[in-house]
């Protein structure tokens, strides 16, 4: 059987694996209980001796999945990868001879269950088929005509890419068409410098390569990556454009100052914002004498703006520094709470303490009618009043376009659905409307329309998850702001400059070409079947048997990036270039017919079930770890490499992500005999690390609802866990395993050893 497949096993017995394992027990296991007919050993299998035997085994067409039996698969990929072949990787070194102790009887079971597994593996994936459909489009459509747009276009046009630049009003520039001078991003850094947008206009009008389409919305967004298909309203008509990726860049507006009337705003003229002020100085000389910048007007509250904007700062320095250049008589007062003036942004800070700026360390606690500021002056221990001001300036934050202000928010109708919830306690099978949305109460539909964004839709999306951008917090687009700052959770969709969070103009225009460089990426990656980030290069993508299908469209709902339409009968389908493999739709499914080429329901419980299962008698444990490869795998990894020993009673399951574990993996390794069961996944929650969204959450969600499963077969609930590992938990990893076993063995063996 297995010599049809195609399986040959390579042994390593360098890095200390040969000292620490009995390598020739391995090859009879390999021999005798799974017939492979190529089984070699090599003291250094990523030698170029031996990568080059392994070449010429898959050339000759005897080996189409060679089973390297070695270091960690995050490892040496670059040496293992052979022109058509399917690579399956026994991680021998980080996760059993660096971190159990060599020639121990533990050791070497953990070892051959190791290699079970590989070969397991092997026989239940095939090579993926990657997913070439229709025709593409390298084309960029760049929404917004701003500093950022404008930057973007250019930048892709400079990169060799076709692009479409929409901007909804009647004119390129953005706000910053409307300033006076900028903040500088080159030297000299402490002078205030010329607005660069005319030039930027300029240059995009000139560009061949740019199409420019002003007084236009993104009526309607459908398709995937490559294929968008672009609907844009211009001066009545409607155009539909094809395009390979999309760049968000619709930039920012600033926050309402009609709610900082506790800071005088509307009281008087002379208290106004930073951007008004900017408009003024634009227009001509500002003839005051005396004035004060309010740092942080409503940011940094949480009644207002919850976070800092970054700029503000530099901002009110770079106009008092114009004021005082236009009259060197100008009293400026820039009170703060932290002055943030970064990097090369000091300069300015100093630029203006020479020019004689004041600064004043402490919170504003009144702003009087008669322009009077009251300081509590953090530096003096009181309160200081700042009399015959003759001008007050706000420097509100910054608030994401995310949406688009100038149309209402798009009401759902009676039968759409609303944004997916992490639920899986649920009838799937109920209808999903507003009314009765997975079986929420009432009220709880009614709490979340009221949290739905301000202002329509800008790409007005064609997802089942709806026609918004996903945000995650403060109404910033985001996929995983720590890993993949430049994504959102609609792949081929990229926000960039202040739309994706606070920054300066120099900072956007490195994000914009930042962004451009990820879409072409995507662009490049579909043409060629591949997943983007953090599976980048993966040709398989879900699929989907439609006659077991029942239609409850959890697939649908849980996936966290909209990779799943319905057909008009209901069923799914998968929309293979907005999918990252993580999984989520293969564990949702309750009937298992959601799979991989290389990746299934049916590998995950084979390799669990291939694995020898002492029985009570032995009095070895066996606890099964489902390790998501993100985090929890590479934190198991690295505590191998500082040889932290841990318990070696436990059998590690990479998987894609644990959104990808069904709870009909845990039931079928408890039936089989395992004693306890780990889902172990990213850290979850406001601060998330899951490179998937929500594959962590969703663990916990299920690890809850087992058990009920674990009542019904007679079995403790301690039994299966869901911990969340930080990448960076090497030293911490090896005590929860232990502690896990212990408790294990606190209440004793499954009763279903045997069985």
């Amino acid at each position: 059987m297995t010599d049809q497949n195609g399986i040959g096993v390579y042994l390593c017995s360098g890095c200390a694996i040969g000292q620490s394992i009995d390598v020739d027990a391995l090859s009879g296991i390999a021999a005798s209980e799974f017939k492979v007919p190529i089984c070699k050993t090599h003291e250094c299998l990523c030698g170029d001796e031996a990568v080059a035997m392994i070449a010429e085994d898959v050339a000759s067409g005897g080996v189409e999945k060679p089973v390297i039996a070695a270091c960690s698969p995050r490892v040496m990929t670059d040496r293992f990868q052979f022109d058509g072949a399917q690579v399956i990787r026994a991680n021998m070194r980080e996760q059993v001879v660096w971190c159990h102790p060599p020639g121990d009887e533990d050791t070497q079971m953990l070892a051959n269950d190791q290699l079970r597994m590989a070969i397991t593996r092997a026989t239940k994936s095939n090579a993926p088929e990657p997913w070439k459909e229709g025709e593409f489009s390298d084309k960029i459509l760049v929404v917004g005509g701003g500093y950022v747009g404008l930057s973007a276009a250019l930048e892709a046009s400079r990169a060799g890419t076709d692009v479409l630049l929409v901007e909804r009003s009647d004119q390129l520039g953005g706000n910053v068409r409307r300033w006076s001078k900028v903040l500088p991003d080159s030297p000299p850094y402490g002078t205030p410098r010329d607005n660069p947008v005319p030039g930027l206009i300029a240059a995009v009008e000139g560009d061949a390569r740019i199409s420019v389409m002003t007084d236009a919305i993104v009526a309607q967004t459908s398709g995937q990556p490559g294929q968008f298909k672009v609907e844009i309203t211009n001066g009545g008509s409607t155009s539909e454009e094809m395009v390979g990726a999309i760049v968000l860049a619709t930039g920012w507006r600033p926050y309402d100052p009609n709610k900082l009337g506790h800071l005088g705003y509307g009281a008087s003229p002379d208290v106004v914002t930073n951007v008004e002020l900017e408009e003024m100085l634009a227009a001509g000389k500002v003839a005051k004498k005396n004035v004060a910048f309010i740092q942080c007007a409503g940011s940094r509250d949480p009644d207002h703006l919850p976070y800092c904007s970054s700029v503000c700062c530099g901002v009110s320095i770079k106009h008092a520094l114009q004021l005082i250049e236009a009259d060197p008589d100008v009293m400026a007062y820039v009170i703060f709470q932290e002055l943030r003036t970064p990097g090369v942004a000091e300069d300015l800070y100093r630029a203006a303490q020479d020019a004689g700026v004041i600064f004043m360390k402490g919170d504003v606690k009144s702003v009087g009618a008669d322009l009077t500021v009251v300081v509590d002056d953090a530096l003096l221990g009181e309160e200081v009043p700042l009399q015959g001001l003759d001008m007050v300036v706000l420097a509100t934050g910054m608030v994401p376009n995310s949406t688009n202000i100038d149309l209402p928010t798009r009401e759902l109708g009676e039968d759409e659905e609303m944004p997916p919830l992490l639920r899986s306690d649920i009838d799937t099978t109920a209808p999903i409307t507003v009314a009765g949305y997975m079986g929420e109460e009432p009220a709880a539909v009614e709490k979340r329309e009221e949290t739905m964004p301000e202002g329509g839709p800008l790409l007005n999306l064609k997802y089942h998850q709806g026609p918004h951008l996903p945000m995650l917090a403060d109404g910033f687009p985001d996929s995983h702001f720590i890993c993949f700052p430049y994504e959102s959770r609609r792949t081929g969709i990229y926000p960039c400059g202040p739309l994706r969070r606070p920054m300066d103009m120099g900072e956007a225009g490195l994000d914009a070409a930042g962004a451009v460089l990820k879409a072409i990426q995507t662009i490049r990656l579909v043409r060629d079947g591949a997943s983007v980030h953090p599976r980048s290069g993966d040709l398989s993508y879900p699929k989907i048997g439609l006659e077991p299908c029942t239609k409850c469209r959890r697939c649908t709902i849980e996936c966290p990036f909209g990779a799943i339409d319905e057909t008009d009968k209901d069923y799914p389908v998968v929309n293979p270039a907005r999918c990252r493999r993580c999984g989520t739709c293969m564990g949702a499914c309750p009937v298992r017919t959601i799979s991989f080429d290389n990746y299934s329901i049916d590998m995950l419980t084979s390799m669990a079930k291939s694995c020898e299962i002492p029985d009570e008698f032995d009095e070895k444990p066996r606890v099964l770890i489902l390790a998501c490869e993100n985090d929890a795998y590479p934190a198991l990894d690295m505590a191998g490499l500082s040889r932290r020993n841990y318990s070696a009673f436990v059998r590690i399951i990479p998987v894609n992500c644990l959104g990808s574990v069904s709870a009909l993996n845990v039931s079928d390794a408890l039936s089989v005999g395992y004693d306890g069961i780990i889902l172990m996944g990213c850290k979850s929650g406001d601060n998330y690390q899951c490179h998937f969204v929500k594959g962590s959450a969703m663990a916990q969600e299920r690890a809850a609802n087992i058990e009920e499963t674990l009542a019904s077969m007679m079995l403790e609930k301690e039994r299966v866990e869901a911990m969340e590992v930080e990448i960076s938990d090497a030293e911490r990893v090896g005590q929860l395993i232990d502690d896990f076993v212990a408790t294990i063995d606190e209440i004793g063996f499954n009763p279903f050893k045997g069985f």
